[in-house]
């Protein structure tokens, strides 16, 4: 009797894993995002001045944030700067660190409008936004306004009611972390509307235009809340070296609304810590963080007469099988995905996929590029069920991911 046992647990186990063994299938799919070679290849023969530029965005649209990082730098021409050591020691005496979200959560009860910027090259600005979002929405933030949102011709008008973005929703929310900010969004229950200027104007009409967008939507909500979230110099209030006044400006003209202002561009990590602004690496940051001053007044980002009213101060990187590790953080899980039963020419593109959404138009939860079966492949997911693509370009395939 006890050899049956045996022999019937043993065939029940085979049996269980022949089960759960993905199966794989072959299909037709064509992907927008481009391998790394594609990318060095435009950059080697663009001759553009912002060449750079458009490769740390298309870096960190396919979720390589490492070289993204790396790119950017080269567009901007990144040099090192240090503060001497009795700066750093009046800096450190001066200020005292807060956890940036508690400090924002905080100040946005006092407040109807909440601008906060990103720099179009840094996934992890789109990460911490996307951090915000609940709380926010449990203070009364219902109204959320992308700049990267698709307008006019190119709106997206089915966004809300479809609750997740598709490759045309807007040019930097094919980066799944951008995706993912609008997914969860919706999720949540923001409504999401788009503010950005669809004329051909210069740099100021662009910021009034966007700002009576803004206004237009505010006037029809006037006692909801809004998030705003944008690009760059679009967040500085006061009085702008080229525009004369950024939107944030514009919006405080037009509405009478004071928004509170928040930078996370400048004081956040560059491909190497060396490069970092000189108070970044003063502070040994751990978390993104804001800091005060002996009378609780947070340290603002200053340029001439332009302002935002709070600078993040976000930490350094860690790489976790040669990923960032805030892709595994906020409920999201260190998924390794087994490519081995695949038959494909390497490199290949890795991209997840909610069950349920349009592979073949929605914006993924997570991209890879794996360039050899010898290297990892290892995905930021929540629990749930993914379409989990394998493609080199020429052949595709596609299986199902549990994450428990």
């Amino acid at each position: 009797m006890k050899q049956t046992f045996y022999i019937l647990s043993i065939v029940l186990l085979l049996s269980s894993c022949k089960v759960s063994k993905n199966v794989i299938e072959k299909i037709d799919f064509k992907t927008e995002y481009k391998f790394s070679s594609e990318i060095e290849n435009k950059v080697f023969t663009d001759t553009v001045p912002w060449k750079y530029q458009i490769s740390a965005s298309e870096y960190a649209t396919k979720g390589d944030y490492k070289n993204a990082l790396i790119h950017w730098d080269f567009a901007m021409r990144t040099s090192e700067k240090e503060y001497s050591k009795s700066q750093i020691d009046s800096i450190n005496q001066t200020y005292s660190k807060v956890n940036a979200t508690d400090y924002i959560i905080e100040q946005a009860n006092k407040n109807q409008v909440i601008i906060i910027n990103e720099a179009h090259h840094n996934s992890f600005h789109r990460v911490f936004t996307k951090s915000l979002l609940k709380k926010l929405y449990e203070n009364g933030y219902t109204n959320l306004g992308f700049e990267a949102l698709g307008n006019g011709d190119y709106l997206d008008s089915t966004l809300n009611n479809r609750k997740y973005p598709i490759l045309k929703t807007g040019y930097y929310i094919k980066d799944p972390q951008f995706g993912n900010l609008v997914r969860d969004a919706l999720e949540i229950g923001y409504n999401l509307f788009a503010y950005e200027d669809i004329a051909e104007g210069n740099g100021k009409q662009r910021e009034i235009e966007q700002a009576k967008n803004i206004q237009q939507v505010i006037n029809s909500k006037p006692n909801e809340k809004f998030l705003i979230h944008c690009g760059f110099d679009h967040a500085l209030e006061g009085t702008h070296q080229s525009w004369e006044k950024a939107m944030a400006g514009r919006l405080t003209e037009y509405t009478g609304i004071n928004p509170l202002t928040i930078n996370q561009v400048v004081y956040s990590e560059k491909s190497n810590g060396k490069f970092n602004h000189p108070l970044l690496k003063a502070l040994d940051i751990k978390e993104p963080t804001i800091i005060i001053d002996k009378k609780n007044n947070p340290f603002k980002y200053e340029r001439e007469e332009a302002w935002t009213d709070i600078a993040v101060f976000h930490p350094n990187t860690d790489y976790i099988d040669n990923r960032p590790n805030w892709l595994f953080e906020n409920g999201n899980k260190n998924v390794f995905i087994a490519l081995g039963d695949i038959q494909l020419e390497f490199p290949v593109m890795v991209l997840a996929y909610k069950k349920g959404e349009d592979i073949n138009v929605a914006v993924p939860i997570d991209i890879i590029e794996v360039v050899n079966k010898t290297e990892n492949c290892n995905l930021g997911l929540k629990k749930g069920v993914y379409e989990i693509v394998v493609t080199n370009g020429k052949e595709s395939f596609k299986f199902e991911q549990k994450v428990k």
